[in-house]
């Protein structure tokens, strides 16, 4: 006998049983089983985007005041120190253009394809 035709009999020796109970054990069986469905919960497709949701909002709520500011800081530092190195690359640059500008060189020298790689050469030494 396999589960299947087991679980067939036992239903059927279940129902077989009912007619034997008095009317007010059914009529609370049945409203007991009302209330276990209207309670059962249901599934719901759902995008992604709301279990994101609802993963950052509850994160966010258990988040305390230092964590925010340290999380701020640690943010506003990253932005400075890019700024700072941005700053630096434009200073550095500058300097070079000056220097190139004010060097007693004529203006064909700078459009001669050699000066490119002449320049890259002698900064690397």
């Amino acid at each position: 006998m396999n589960e299947l035709h087991f679980a067939y009999r036992i239903r059927q020796h279940l129902n077989g049983g009912l007619q034997q109970l008095p009317e007010k054990t059914l009529d609370r069986l049945e409203i007991a089983r009302e209330r276990a469905i209207s309670c059962q919960k249901r599934a719901e497709s759902c995008s992604p985007l709301v279990f994101a949701g609802h993963f950052l909002i509850s994160h966010i709520e258990n988040l305390s005041y230092k964590q925010v500011l340290a999380s701020f800081v640690l943010l506003l530092c990253t932005v400075a120190s890019t700024f700072w190195m941005a700053d630096q690359r434009v200073s550095e640059m500058g300097a070079v253009d000056s220097a190139l500008l004010a060097d007693d060189l004529p203006v064909r020298a700078f459009t001669d394809k050699g000066f490119d790689a002449w320049l890259k050469r002698s900064s690397q030494f």
